[in-house]
């Protein structure tokens, strides 16, 4: 059996490693259920063992993110920043592979996202002896995003990153929340989320992402047209769409590709 403490359920094992000192990891992207989950776990864990971490997406990513991550973090929270060392930015990497990712190959987090916070994590741990090389990697993934996420063990000791006298596990303290019930726990702690849900957009991640939908791409082609006309020339050079259905942006917004001459701030159609 588990306990529920301000709508998050705790293992007993997580809460044995809490109490022991453990390390509680928070990966952040910036989104509603990122910013519940920094929330609640704030309310049960004490803050010198929270540590949050963020892996900038640099130009696809969302203006004023780590400023919406820095100004919601509870005090006394670091924030770290897991760039991808190699400096590539996704478009880059994109372009190289001819291809964007696809919802069955999504090398986009694994290369931008999950690897740099893993080894972040990884630096953290060995920096800050204090932890014991214990450490809870909590995510903010929830049951009702989909049918693959609802099948996902909220709590899971990882093999792969257990290594080298290293005591990891992944925790999904969100699992059963629902998005009322997220945007409810920011409102309560007097908190708004990312400017860019009241602009409407339904989910923060890249401004154009392979999950988004069809308003969302739309609402995105609007609110940054500039970024838009590179997504478009883009799948024209390397011929090879963002959406998995094969339809080209312009065709999936109904917004038709921006000039190259587009100024900065003209607004498009």
């Amino acid at each position: 059996m588990t306990r529920r403490d301000a709508g998050i359920h705790v293992p007993p094992e997580c809460r044995d490693m809490i109490r022991a000192g453990t390390l509680v990891a928070i990966s952040t992207s910036g989104g509603k259920d990122s910013q519940a989950m920094t929330i609640l776990l704030s309310r049960i864990v004490p803050r010198d063992q929270l540590l949050a971490v963020h892996a900038p997406l640099e130009d696809v990513e969302w203006p004023g993110t780590i400023e919406h991550i820095e100004a919601t973090l509870p005090g006394g929270v670091p924030l770290i920043l897991a760039h991808v060392t190699s400096g590539k930015t996704l478009l880059d990497r994109i372009e190289e592979r001819g291809r964007f990712p696809s919802p069955g190959v999504r090398w986009c987090t694994s290369d931008q996202k999950r690897g740099p916070i893993e080894r972040e994590l990884r630096r953290f741990l060995k920096a800050n002896p204090r932890f014991g090389d214990r450490i809870v990697s909590a995510m903010g993934m929830r049951a009702e995003e989909s049918p693959a996420r609802a099948r996902k063990t909220p709590w899971k000791f990882s093999e792969r990153n257990s290594r080298a006298g290293r005591t990891w596990f992944d925790w999904l303290p969100i699992h059963d929340l629902t998005e009322g019930q997220v945007f409810d726990v920011i409102r309560d702690a007097g908190q708004a989320p990312h400017p860019a849900y009241a602009m409407g957009m339904s989910r923060l991640s890249c401004v154009f992402c392979i999950m988004a939908s069809r308003a969302d791409l739309r609402t995105a082609a609007l609110l940054q047209p500039q970024l838009y006309a590179r997504y478009c020339a883009l799948e024209r050079r390397i011929g090879h769409t963002l959406s998995p259905s094969g339809a080209p942006l312009p065709e999936l917004t109904g917004i038709p590709m921006p000039r190259p001459d587009l100024p900065v701030d003209a607004p498009l159609p």
